[in-house]
Formats: C-alpha cells, sequence, structure tokens
C-alpha cells in the first residue's frame, strides 16, 4: 500500500526555517546599524575616535607633511661634537669656503670652520689661489650667506678666529656640507690637530669616491700643502 505524499507538511517545515533566516537576517542588519559610524564621521576614524589618515581622502582634509630632517650623505655619521662656548648671529660676510663674519648683537665674530680646510683664495703673485677656491667660496654664501646660525665654538686661533661648527637649521653642521659637497678637505695635517670632528674623514673619501666638486680634477692638492709648497717654498703647481 503506496503512502501519500504530504506537501501541507513540507509546506509548514519550509515555512517555520524560512522564517527563522528571516528573523535572523532582520537582528543582524539592526546590529550592524548600531556599529556603523554615524553617517557624517569620516570612514576612516577609528573606534577609538582618532582619524587614521586617508590617501584617498579629499584633498581639502589632507594636512601638508611635515619637513623630514636633512642629512648629510652619510647619514650614519656622529652628532656634530658639542662646542665650548656658543655664537648666535647673522652670517653678514663669507670670505672664502672655510671662514665667515658672524655678527652677534652688533659685533662681528670672525669664524674659521673647524675641521675642514678648503681651497686658498689668492692673496697676490707669490700667492696664487688653487681650483675651487671661489666655488667653493660661492658654494658656501648660498649655504650660509644672510642666515642667523649658532656657531658652536671650539677655541681661538692665533688670529683671533673663533673656531667653530657652523650649525644649519636640521642639525647638520655647515662644515660637513662643504666636505660632503666636494668643496673642501678634512683637515688631517699634522696628524689630525685640527680635526675635531672624526666624521670628516669619511665624509670625504665619499665625496672623493663620487667624483664631486674639487674631486672631479685630477690629483688636487691640500690646502695646507699648497700653502707651503707654493706660497712659502714657491713650488706652485698651477693648471
Amino acid at each position: 500500500m503506496r503512502r501519500q505524499f504530504s506537501f501541507g507538511g513540507i509546506g509548514r517545515k519550509l515555512g517555520s526555517v524560512l522564517g527563522i533566516a528571516i528573523a535572523a537576517v532582520v537582528v543582524h542588519w539592526f546590529q550592524g546599524g548600531q556599529d556603523s559610524p554615524p553617517a557624517d564621521t569620516p570612514a576612516s576614524q577609528s573606534a577609538s575616535g582618532q582619524q587614521v589618515q586617508s590617501s584617498s581622502g579629499s584633498a581639502g582634509a589632507q594636512r601638508a607633511p611635515t619637513p623630514a630632517t636633512t642629512r648629510p650623505a652619510s647619514s650614519g655619521a656622529s652628532a656634530v661634537p658639542a662646542g665650548r662656548y656658543t655664537l648666535h648671529g647673522v652670517v653678514s660676510k663669507v670670505a672664502d669656503g672655510d671662514t665667515v663674519t658672524l655678527t652677534v648683537n652688533g659685533k662681528s665674530h670672525r669664524v674659521r670652520l673647524d675641521s675642514i680646510d678648503a681651497p686658498e683664495a689668492g692673496h697676490s703673485a707669490q700667492e696664487p689661489g688653487q681650483p675651487y677656491a671661489e666655488a667653493a667660496q660661492r658654494y658656501l654664501d648660498k649655504l650660509v650667506g644672510g642666515k642667523t646660525l649658532t656657531a658652536q665654538c671650539y677655541r681661538q686661533d692665533q688670529f683671533d678666529r673663533d673656531v667653530c661648527a657652523l650649525m644649519l637649521p636640521d642639525g647638520n653642521s655647515a662644515n660637513r656640507v662643504m666636505v660632503t659637497s666636494g668643496y673642501a678637505w678634512a683637515y688631517t695635517a699634522r696628524r689630525g690637530d685640527y680635526l675635531n670632528d672624526a666624521a670628516m674623514p669619511g665624509l670625504q673619501q665619499q665625496a672623493r669616491q663620487a667624483g664631486l666638486g674639487l674631486w672631479a680634477q685630477g690629483g688636487p692638492t691640500e690646502p695646507w700643502k699648497w700653502r707651503y709648497e707654493c706660497w712659502r717654498n714657491q713650488r706652485c703647481d698651477t693648471p
């Protein structure tokens, strides 16, 4: 004897299952709406209320980026050594690639940049200048001329000049920039007696390997050798 197939029983079961599913969807919808941020809150707002920056945000909502601190090519160099005293004023004159005048409260201080030696400018027929002397002076003038800067000074020399690191706003020194850019030597004469900043020889090596500035010429003569051989002994090897 065959059993009769009942659509009514199956319909009741399907209706019960569909009802439970619809109820679950409705409950999930209401819960999702409570967890979503209000319509006027940026989508990049985090749960703690702090806004997370989004690269796809509108231009009006973006802030200008904070400039990064600039460093010389050798970012691994140590900090510039602290001085015994400081001078703060305006660079009113750039005499050559390693000497400036700093005007402090109306008083002029001649500042010799520490740990470097730039190509010598000519003084007379008996004391001719070196190649790149004018280029070094122009480069330093562009770097610091007319700016208000602080000099970290270590001593005074026999010419009553303050021997200092001339600090730039980014924490680097103009001294290091001159060597890094190939416009001055690390002052290694007399076994480093004039070398207060130990980072200089490494910076010079980088500039030399890159052929920057005076290193683009073949066999440049160190200024301390130039003063001795050319100016004192009149053995000038000028190009």
